[in-house]
C-alpha cells in the first residue's frame, strides 16, 4: 500500500487489486472467437490475454524443461562463414564523445569496421561461470538471457566482403554467407528478426511481448555502436516483414526444415558518411536476392518442444507489417519547441568499454542514491534530437512517457513522479490520470523537460509490488513503468503494436547505458502486473497501457561467478 509523506493511508486496500471489469476482461479475452476477429482486435485480444494481474499470471510452461531449453546460438550449416576481427576496443572513442558526433571521424566501411559494429552490438560482452555451468552475456540485452533476436547483413561495396546476404553468428564472431548476389544498391543493411520459441520456452504467451522489447533494444544497440564508429542508422520504415523475409531468407521453408523458424522485423540503412547512404528500391533488391545463390541450413534449437503458444503466432500474424509509403523528415517528427544539448556527462570511459560491460543488475544494495541532475540527464537523452543518439533513427513522435517510482534520489523527495516526452501527451495524461495528483513542478528540473510530481509517498513497497514481487524495484534509487499511447498508436495499424514495445526497448537501452556512464546499473523487468498499475494511476481505459518497466541503482555484485571475456573461447583476451 502507498504511505504518504506523513505515514497515512493514501489509497484504499483495493489499489494492488484487480478490479472486477478488468478481471472480467482478462478471462473473456481468453475464448477462442476472439482469435477470429480482424487483426486489430486480435491484437489487443493477445495484449490483454497476457496480462499478468494479482491471482493470474500469463499462460507459461509449468515447470522449466531444462532438456529442451533452445540452443542460444543460431548456426546456418553449409553456409562459409568468415571470421570477423575484434577490434573495437582499438578505437579511441570515449562514451562522452558520442554525443558530439562531429569531433567522430567515420571509419571507411570495410569488413573491419562490419565487425566492430556488430561486435558491439550483437557480440559476446562476456562469460559467466559458477560451477560447471558457463553462460554467454551480450552487448544487446535480453529478457532472460534468451537472446530470440538474429541479425544479418546485406553488403553491396564492402571492403574485404563479397556482394550478398550474411548471417552473423554471434558465438564465431563471425559471418555466415546466405546468398550471393550482386544488389542494386552501395553500402551496408542490417536486418533483425526473432525466433519466438526461444522466449516462449520460458514466458510462454507473454514471451511475443519480450521479443519486441528485444528489437528494440538491439536497435538501440545498433545505434551507440555505429556511432561509434561515426556512422549513423536509418531505419527503413517503408519495408515490409514479406519484403524483409524475402532479403534475408527468412521465407525459404526449405532451408528451416526440422528448424525453428524466424519473424522478419525490421531493416536499417547503415550512412557511413564516406561511402555514401544511397536506399535501396525495395522490389529491385528483392528480386535481385530471390535468384541468388543461396547456402546453409538452420540448426534445431530444441530437438523437441514439450509446448506449442498459438497465442504467439496469431499475434505475430495480427501485427504483421504491409509495405506502406515513406514516414516524414525527422525535423517534421520533433516539437515545435528546440530542445536544448543535452547536459555534458563526465563519464571518461572508451565508448567500447563502457558498451561491453552493460549488464542487468540481480540486485541493488537498497541504500545507495544518486543525484537529480543524473536523473535529469537520463531522462533528458530519451528525448528525440536531430543530432542526437539513439532517437536519430526514430521515425514517429514520442508515444512512451516513463511513470517513476523515486526513492533515492538526492534533490527529490521520494513518490511517484511522471515524465512526459512531448506536450500533447501531457495534456492527454492530465485528463485521464486521477485528479487528485499533484502534478507539481520539480526543484532544479531543466525548463523543458516535462517532469512532475505526482505524490510525494514512499514507493518502495508498491513499485516491488507491481513489478510482479520484484524487490528489485524498490531497492533501486527509482523505478518506472513505461506508458504508451495504445490506442493511438494502434489506430494507425496494428503493426504498430510492435513498434510501441520497440520504443520501449529503445529508451530502455538508453536508461542501460546511461546508467553505466554515472557509474550505476539498470534491469529491464518484463514481469509487471499491468492493470493494477492503470488502476493506481487512474487510467480507466486502454488510452494508455503499461509495457515494460525498469530499475536503476546501485548493483550488488556476486562473487561467486567467474567473468571471462567475451571471446575467451576463440583465443581472444
Amino acid at each position: 500500500m502507498l504511505k504518504t509523506a506523513h505515514g497515512n493511508s493514501y489509497f484504499a486496500h483495493g489499489i494492488f487489486q484487480l478490479n472486477d471489469a478488468n478481471q472480467a476482461m482478462n478471462e473473456d479475452q481468453t475464448r477462442p472467437e476472439d482469435f477470429e476477429m480482424n487483426a486489430l482486435n486480435r491484437v489487443r485480444a493477445y495484449h490483454h490475454r497476457t496480462k499478468h494481474g494479482f491471482g493470474r499470471y500469463a499462460a507459461s510452461p509449468d515447470f522449466m524443461d531444462w532438456e529442451t531449453q533452445p540452443d542460444p546460438f543460431r548456426r546456418f550449416a553449409g553456409a562459409p562463414q568468415h571470421t570477423l576481427t575484434l577490434a573495437a576496443d582499438k578505437l579511441d572513442v570515449l562514451y562522452a564523445d558520442l554525443f558530439a558526433p562531429e569531433g567522430i571521424v567515420p571509419n571507411p566501411l570495410g569488413k573491419q569496421s562490419v565487425g566492430i559494429l556488430l561486435e558491439l552490438s550483437f557480440g559476446l560482452a562476456a562469460w559467466k561461470q559458477y560451477g560447471g555451468d558457463r553462460w554467454a552475456l551480450r552487448c544487446n540485452p535480453s529478457s532472460g538471457n534468451l537472446h530470440p533476436t538474429e541479425a544479418y547483413v546485406i553488403t553491396a561495396g564492402v571492403a574485404g566482403l563479397g556482394n550478398g546476404v550474411y548471417h552473423y553468428a554471434t558465438h564465431d564472431h563471425a559471418l555466415e554467407l546466405r546468398c550471393r548476389f550482386e544488389p542494386p544498391f552501395h553500402g551496408l543493411l542490417v536486418g533483425l528478426s526473432s525466433i519466438h520459441w526461444r522466449e516462449a520456452w520460458k514466458y510462454g504467451e507473454r514471451a511475443f511481448r519480450y521479443c519486441q522489447h528485444d528489437i528494440g533494444h538491439g536497435l538501440g544497440a545498433l545505434r551507440y555502436a555505429a556511432a561509434v564508429l561515426g556512422w549513423r542508422v536509418r531505419l527503413l520504415d517503408a519495408w515490409g516483414d514479406a519484403d524483409i523475409a524475402a532479403l534475408l531468407g527468412l521465407d525459404r521453408q526449405a532451408d528451416f526444415i526440422g528448424a525453428e523458424t524466424e519473424a522478419a522485423d525490421l531493416l536499417c540503412l547503415i550512412e557511413t558518411g564516406i561511402n555514401g547512404c544511397e536506399e535501396p528500391d525495395i522490389d529491385g533488391i528483392v528480386d535481385a536476392a530471390r535468384i541468388g545463390a543461396w547456402t546453409g541450413k538452420a540448426n534445431t534449437l530444441s530437438q523437441k518442444h514439450t509446448s506449442d503458444w498459438p497465442a504467439i503466432d496469431e499475434a505475430s500474424e495480427a501485427s504483421r507489417k504491409p509495405r506502406t509509403s515513406d514516414t516524414r523528415p525527422f525535423d517534421e517528427r520533433l516539437s515545435s519547441t528546440a530542445l536544448p544539448p543535452l547536459a555534458p556527462i563526465l563519464c571518461e570511459l572508451p565508448a567500447p568499454e563502457l558498451i561491453k560491460q552493460r549488464r542487468s543488475a540481480q540486485a541493488f544494495d537498497g541504500a545507495t542514491a544518486i543525484p537529480a541532475k543524473t536523473l535529469y540527464r537520463i531522462l533528458d537523452s530519451t528525448l528525440p534530437r536531430t543530432n542526437a543518439l539513439p532517437f536519430d533513427l526514430w521515425n514517429w513522435p514520442p508515444r512512451v512517457h516513463p511513470v517513476l517510482f523515486v526513492h533515492r534520489v538526492v534533490g527529490l523527495p521520494p513518490g511517484v513522479y511522471i515524465f512526459c516526452r512531448s506536450a500533447e501527451a501531457e495534456s492527454a495524461l492530465r485528463a485521464a490520470m486521477k485528479k487528485e495528483f499533484l502534478w507539481e513542478s520539480c526543484e532544479a528540473c531543466p525548463s523543458h523537460l516535462r517532469f512532475f510530481r505526482l505524490l510525494r509517498v514512499n514507493a518502495q513497497q508498491a513499485a516491488a509490488t507491481l513489478s510482479c514481487q520484484q524487490a528489485i524495484a524498490g531497492d533501486s534509487a527509482f523505478s518506472l513503468g513505461m506508458l504508451a499511447e495504445f490506442e493511438s498508436g494502434l489506430g494507425e495499424g496494428p503493426w504498430v503494436y510492435r513498434r510501441l514495445f520497440w520504443e520501449c526497448g529503445l529508451v530502455g537501452q538508453t536508461l542501460y547505458l546511461e546508467a553505466e556512464a554515472a557509474g550505476v546499473r539498470g534491469t529491464g523487468i518484463g514481469c509487471f502486473f499491468d492493470d493494477p498499475v492503470h488502476e493506481l494511476l487512474g487510467l480507466a481505459d486502454t488510452a494508455f497501457q503499461s509495457l515494460y518497466h525498469f530499475t536503476v541503482g546501485s548493483a550488488m555484485v556476486d562473487d561467486r561467478l567467474q567473468t571471462l571475456p567475451g571471446y575467451w573461447h576463440l583465443g581472444s583476451q
